[in-house]
C-alpha cells in the first residue's frame, strides 16, 4: 500500500497523489499539469490530458491550504471592489474570473461598501491565505492598508484610476478627464447653467466634480451653487429626489451632469412626472452607461466606461506579475467613451 493510498484512506480525501498513481506520473507532474502548466517547458499535452482525465474519474478536489503551504502562496486572487448591487463592478469582477479561471486562479471577492477601514479589516483577513495576487479598486486607502499590499510582496494591480507612480501597476482611466468630456459636451449644446448632481462621493465622482468644476471654470460659467452633493448611497430614487431640489432652488438650470447613471434615469423618470421637458428645458446626462440607459425617454447621454476591457487588461496583467513575467506597461490608460443620445 503506498504513502498515498494510506493519506487518503485515513481522511476519505482523494489526494494528489493518487491522482498521481492512477495517471502513472509523479506528484509534481500532476501537480504541474492540473495548474495548466503546458507547453515546451511545461508539461506534455498528452501527460496533461492523462492527468486531468484520472482527476475527473477520482472527483479529486485540490486542496488550497496544503497547495499554499507547499508553494508559500495559494491559487486565490484577492479582489475587492466597493459594491456587489454596482453593475459597474458585476462586469469588472466577471471579466476577471473569465480570464484567472482558465489559467488555474479562483478568485476570493470582497466588498468594501466604499470604507476604508472596512477594507483595511479584509486584507487583513484574506492577507493570512497568502494570495497570489490582489486587485484592488482606486488608490484612496488607509496608510495601513496601503502597509499591508506592499509588506506581503503580493502582486497588486489597482483598477479604475490610473497613476504614474512607480512600482505602481494600474489599469483604468481618467475620471478627471471623463468628467470635463461630458461637461463641455454640455456646453457645446448651448447650455450655460450647468448643474453637478452626486451621491456616495467616493474618489473617483469627486474626480469627475474636478473635471466638471475644470471645464466651467474654463468656460466662465462655474457656480458652486448648482453642485448638489449628498453621501446617501446612489439610486435612482435618490436620483429623482435630487433632481426636484435642485430645479425648485435653481430654476435656471439648463443642464444637469449626474455621477452616476442611476441618478440620472431617477432625475428623468422626475422630470416626466414634473412635466419637465427632456431636452428643451434642461438636459440630463449621466455616467457609466448602466444597464437600461439607451431605453429610458429619451435616451440617456453618458460616459461609457470599459469595466470589461478593465477586468480583462488588471487580470492578464496580474498573470504577468503572478508568473514573474515583464508587463509592458505598468500604467495601462483604456479610455472611455462619450455616448450622446436623446437626453441632451
Amino acid at each position: 500500500m503506498t504513502d498515498a493510498s494510506k493519506r487518503s484512506r485515513a481522511s476519505g480525501r482523494v489526494t494528489l497523489g493518487d491522482v498521481a498513481q492512477a495517471a502513472g506520473v509523479s506528484p509534481i507532474t500532476a501537480s504541474r499539469a492540473l495548474r495548466g502548466d503546458v507547453g515546451e517547458r511545461g508539461v506534455a499535452a498528452d501527460l496533461v490530458a492523462r492527468v486531468r482525465d484520472a482527476a475527473a474519474r477520482l472527483a479529486y478536489v485540490p486542496d488550497p491550504a496544503a497547495r499554499a503551504l507547499a508553494s508559500s502562496r495559494s491559487s486565490h486572487v484577492v479582489v475587492l471592489i466597493p459594491l456587489l448591487t454596482n453593475t459597474l463592478f458585476v462586469d469588472l469582477l466577471e471579466a476577471v474570473q473569465r480570464t484567472l479561471t482558465p489559467a488555474g486562479y479562483q478568485t476570493m471577492i470582497g466588498v468594501t461598501h466604499y470604507r476604508a477601514e472596512e477594507e483595511e479589516q479584509l486584507l487583513q483577513s484574506y492577507m493570512a491565505h497568502r494570495p497570489a495576487g490582489l486587485i484592488v479598486t482606486g488608490f484612496d486607502r488607509t496608510a495601513a492598508a496601503q502597509k499591508l499590499i506592499s509588506a506581503s510582496g503580493v502582486p497588486c494591480v489597482h483598477v479604475m484610476e490610473t497613476s504614474t507612480q512607480a512600482g505602481v501597476y494600474c489599469v483604468g482611466f481618467s475620471q478627471t478627464e471623463a468628467g470635463f468630456t461630458i461637461t463641455a459636451h454640455l456646453l457645446a449644446q448651448g447650455r450655460r447653467r450647468i448643474a453637478f448632481v452626486a451621491a456616495q462621493l467616493d474618489p473617483r465622482v469627486m474626480q469627475r466634480l474636478e473635471g466638471y468644476r475644470r471645464c466651467l471654470r474654463e468656460a466662465g460659467c462655474f457656480d458652486a451653487n448648482l453642485e448638489l452633493l449628498d453621501t446617501g448611497n446612489s439610486s435612482m430614487a435618490l436620483g429623482g429626489r435630487l433632481l426636484e431640489t435642485l430645479l425648485a432652488a435653481n430654476p435656471d438650470v439648463d443642464a444637469v451632469f449626474f455621477c452616476n447613471d442611476d441618478l440620472a434615469q431617477g432625475g428623468l423618470m422626475a422630470a416626466l412626472r414634473l412635466g419637465v421637458a427632456v431636452p428643451s428645458r434642461v438636459a440630463l446626462a449621466g455616467f457609466n452607461d448602466l444597464t437600461g440607459s439607451d431605453q429610458m425617454l429619451p435616451p440617456l447621454t453618458t460616459i461609457r466606461t470599459p469595466r470589461v476591457e478593465i477586468g480583462e487588461q488588471a487580470s492578464k496583467m496580474l498573470l504577468r506579475l503572478m508568473r514573474k513575467e515583464a508587463v509592458p506597461q505598468s500604467s495601462l490608460d483604456v479610455g472611455y467613451q462619450l455616448i450622446v443620445r436623446g437626453s441632451t
